[in-house]
């Protein structure tokens, strides 16, 4: 078998599809246009008990038009690069603007807006990765966890993952950019009895550059670890007490944040952070910085989705909201400006305190580390939370027992003010980047 190959098109390739999508708009008539193609390809390699379960290349290319009518706006999309074929994309476009109704907040970005000139941000390392070297991989990963202990006796499998692709957009404001960008991942999900009791938990790496990814051996012995610590889980009777959240499952929780300041909640009124702008919604400690232009960093992107220019910006400062997360429409709609946010958020990061995990546990004394969620019992109109969990009861500061079937509710906009200290112990796989936060009481449903 061979490796990955190279991208069948270029980006100067791309450009060109991009550019005549835009003449042929022009002909049909159009006042403004936009389109985007993408082009990538990957490989996925799976295992379970050393055998291997899926390997899969996968090569994926499309286009995708938006033409408007004066407010009138119509959408199409392609696989085929054909100049016929994308004639006929542009054709469909605008025979579908010609018979929708117009919106006053529709269009292209302002023009003034778009990333005219932009660093490298170093998104693109192949990994010349062989099929055979990945089912290696995938097996010395899952071996290693399951070497650990005799009491790791199944195992989920252990992943391989890279992925290539390169994407190009442009409009009729005259701007046409593209970049290219990697992504590799190694992962592991075991399970372990005792005492008729079973367990499961996973650990994984991801990163740009595959020379960055934590090594196999490290992953497995991870998801070793995290996996036999909750053997002998035990229940909780109802109460109230300090949570800490692990950083992995921290993201999620500044995630719920960020979908409170979206535009698309804001103007339609269903987010339980409306009108707080300028408002004090964290400790006056908090600090979040959208940081776009991070060299390598996952969430890093020299424009959006409209073209828009990304730049480093603080969306709350000692507490205090200073901005949303808007595209160009819901800016409209808002009668605001659009912060590069088409496409969601880049690299927004909590400001690191100044304590690792174990820090955090011995600030909070007796409390539940948080280690697993389950479910979306979210109501991000009122902010009420409800989610099932699983982690770790705490008592000065150290682990004693693991704690299973249990609830933390609460309300976000309250949570939010109850962070008592973020750590340092960053987690930077994804578009959020955290540390474990501490929060002041939290309910735990448990045993009655």
């Amino acid at each position: 078998m061979n490796a990955i190959r190279p991208l069948a098109m270029d980006e100067t390739q791309l450009e060109a599809v991009v550019t005549q999508a835009l003449e042929e708009a022009g002909r049909a008539g159009a006042t403004a246009a936009e389109a985007v193609v993408s082009i990538d390809n990957g490989l996925a390699v799976a295992v379970r008990l050393g055998e291997v379960e899926t390997l899969e290349y996968h090569r994926d290319k499309g286009l995708g038009l938006t033409l408007y009518f004066g407010q009138r706006k119509g959408n199409a999309s392609t696989a085929d690069f054909r100049p016929e074929a994308v004639r006929e994309a542009v054709a469909a476009a605008a025979a579908i603007a010609r018979h929708t109704a117009e919106d006053p907040y529709s269009g292209l970005a302002d023009a003034e807006r778009m990333a005219r000139g932009y660093p490298d941000l170093d998104l693109d390392h192949p990994w010349a990765l062989e099929p055979e070297a990945a089912i290696e991989l995938a097996r010395s990963c899952e071996d290693a966890a399951r070497g650990v202990d005799q009491r790791i006796n199944n195992s989920e499998g252990a992943s391989v993952n890279t992925y290539r692709g390169t994407v190009v957009y442009g409009n009729t404001h005259g701007f046409i950019g593209g970049y290219t960008g990697t992504r590799h991942s190694l992962s592991c999900s075991v399970v372990a009895e005792q005492d008729g009791g079973m367990q499961r938990d996973y650990w994984y790496t991801d990163s740009r550059h595959p020379a960055q990814l934590d090594s196999a051996e490290h992953v497995g012995h991870e998801t070793a670890r995290r996996t036999l610590r909750r053997l002998g889980a035990r229940k909780l009777s109802t109460r109230q007490a300090p949570v800490v959240i692990e950083a992995d499952l921290a993201r999620g929780f500044i995630g719920h944040f960020v979908g409170a300041i979206r535009g698309g909640a804001l103007y339609r009124k269903s987010s339980f952070l409306l009108d707080q702008l300028g408002q004090s919604v964290f400790p006056s400690f908090m600090q979040i910085e959208e940081q776009p232009h991070l060299p390598g960093a996952l969430g890093s992107s020299p424009f959006d989705g409209e073209g828009v220019a990304t730049t480093q910006r603080e969306l709350v400062r000692d507490g205090v909201l200073q901005g949303y997360v808007l595209d160009s429409y819901s800016a409209r709609r808002l009668g605001m400006e659009t912060t590069g946010n088409a496409g969601g958020v880049h690299n927004l990061t909590v400001k690191p305190g100044e304590h690792d995990l174990a820090g955090l546990l011995r600030e909070m004394g007796t409390g539940l580390l948080v280690t697993e969620l389950i479910g979306h019992g979210i109501n991000m109109v009122t902010g009420d939370y409800s989610r099932g969990a699983a982690g770790f009861w705490v008592e000065n500061g150290e682990l004693c027992y693991p704690v299973e079937e249990i609830t933390i509710a609460g309300n976000l906009k309250e949570m939010f003010q109850g962070v008592v200290a973020v750590g340092n112990d960053l987690d930077a796989r994804g578009n959020i980047r955290t540390g474990s936060i501490l929060l002041d009481r939290v309910t735990i449903a448990g045993e009655s």
